[in-house]
């Protein structure tokens, strides 16, 4: 489902080149769990935004699901990120000012080709899914950050994407929140064979993946199903420094 070859992201910070992305080589099959661990400035959001399509590497190679990325236009990275991925972000980015039911329905606006009975009833059933159909009607404010996060995640689903993509997706939560969440992330991954990207620098949340691909410096340094190994590559790495 997702190739990606020798992939670099090179930013230009006025006269100096930061390297994001060094050389990264990565593939992962339909319905894998990975998280993307590493310290801040380690590459790993970089990484998420060029396997969410919402940024273009420098140099290399992205398939996802049999079509090369790098050299879409923005237009047609848009079309294939619509068609495939959804994302969940640590700030929840729901609209303040209209309900969890609205908040659900508006990727559902643009492009599904569905009536508005039928985005209010997937909104509905989504909703429903992650324990708040007696919340549809509450706006962002009226909710806890447990359940706007959850709100984010129905949203997320509402194209029926292939990819659920999460950018530190429990940093605004306590810990018995961030472990609902997680455990709603686990069930999305085995009931209905999602797969999942969580970006992560918590070694907690981390654990509950089945695959820990460790960045450091742009490059992966450690890709592993033992999470005692990634553990340790970030412990080697941060005494590096």
């Amino acid at each position: 489902m997702i190739q990606i070859k020798n992939v670099s992201k090179i930013y230009k910070l006025e006269e100096v080149e930061v390297r994001a992305l060094d050389g990264i080589n990565l593939s992962m099959d339909k319905g894998e769990y990975s998280a993307l661990i590493g310290p801040s400035g380690s590459g790993k959001s970089t990484l998420m935004n060029t396997l969410g399509c919402l940024d273009r590497p420098t140099s290399g190679s992205y398939m996802l699901s049999g079509e090369e990325v790098v050299c879409m236009t923005r237009d047609e990275r848009a079309r294939i990120r619509n068609a495939h991925i959804g994302f969940v972000f640590q700030n929840f980015n729901l609209l303040a000012r209209t309900s969890a039911l609205e908040n659900v329905e508006l990727p559902l606006l643009y492009g599904a080709g569905l009536t508005a009975r039928q985005r209010h009833d997937r909104a509905k059933e989504l909703l429903a899914m992650v324990g708040l159909g007696d919340r549809m009607q509450h706006h962002p404010g009226q909710l806890s950050g447990g359940q706007q996060q959850r709100v984010a995640i129905a949203r997320a689903l509402a194209t029926e994407p292939s990819i659920l993509m999460g950018d530190e997706p429990t940093g605004n939560l306590d810990s018995r929140t961030s472990r609902e969440v997680i455990e709603l992330f686990r069930k999305l991954n085995e009931q209905r064979r999602l797969t999942v990207i969580l970006v992560t620098h918590d070694l907690a949340v981390a654990r509950n993946a089945k695959r820990n691909i460790v960045l450091r410096d742009g490059k992966i340094i450690a890709d592993t199903l033992d999470h005692d190994e990634a553990a340790l590559a970030i412990k080697q790495s941060q005494e590096m420094v």
